[in-house]
């Protein structure tokens, strides 16, 4: 583990990210991992639930004031890229990993990973973030709305503590390269280079509404930039999907 860092375990929890929030209400000042061998509640973008039997890694990071608010939105990509290194490092194949906006891996076209990061702003002051990761090392459902896959049906046997040892050295050392924004052209950089997608046609699944154009590249911030034919749109969050229509409504990784 990282100077600075440290982890508790737990056999059973309701959702890492939720216990990580939790932890910093009774005071905790971050710093710390929370992993478990199942989740009982876990959860992913938009409420979407997300189904944690044990033999998957379930790991939330908290982090105590890591940056101004307004550039909290470089995390997820911060932390996607971290977990790609993580992968990559544990299996031994560089490359063999893709992301997909905003924050998805994917191998062979397959998802094999949750991010979910969540914020609050404590009695103190604090703002705190949970950087919830969520990876099929040993099984996976399928899902209704796009492929996914875990690493042992690829024939890689990792174990989720082998994969958590790997994630917390990559995110430190991502997150020392960030430095609050300071360092974000080179994780985006790193992300573009990772990233499938860009210049063809996709579908944003919006809160409220569906909006089909072409990725055409990421800004400054990460923001995606869709071309439509009423201009260029510049998309913060959502779920993306390759093609002009996005899948079906049910959810489950």
């Amino acid at each position: 583990m990282a100077p600075g860092y440290r982890r508790r375990h737990e056999q059973s929890v309701g959702s890492t990210n939720a216990e990580a929030l939790n932890a910093a209400r009774s005071g905790e000042p971050g710093g710390l991992w929370i992993t478990a061998d199942r989740q009982t509640a876990g959860r992913g973008r938009r409420e979407h639930t997300w189904v944690s039997e044990k033999g998957n890694l379930y790991a939330s990071l908290l982090l105590a004031d890591p940056c101004e608010p307004e550039r909290l939105g470089d995390l997820p990509m911060v932390c996607c890229v971290a977990l790609a290194d993580a992968v990559e490092a544990l299996t031994g194949r560089i490359g063999l990993v893709s992301i997909k906006w905003p924050n998805d891996l994917l191998v062979e076209g397959a998802k094999i990973s949750g991010i979910l990061l969540e914020s609050d702003t404590m009695t103190d002051g604090r703002l705190v973030v949970a950087a919830g990761f969520g990876v099929n090392c040993n099984h996976h459902l399928e899902a209704a709305r796009y492929a996914t896959i875990d690493l042992a049906s690829l024939g890689y046997r990792v174990t989720p503590d082998d994969l958590f040892s790997r994630l917390a050295a990559a995110l430190a050392s991502r997150l020392e390269e960030w430095r609050g924004g300071e360092g974000f052209s080179a994780i985006r950089a790193v992300w573009l280079k990772r990233c499938v997608g860009i210049g063809a046609p996709v579908t944003v699944r919006l809160p409220d509404h569906d909006i089909s154009g072409i990725f055409r590249a990421l800004d400054e911030y990460g923001r995606l930039l869709l071309e439509t034919g009423s201009g260029t749109m510049t998309i913060s969050a959502g779920d993306l999907f390759f093609g002009n229509s996005a899948g079906r409504d049910e959810e489950s990784t």
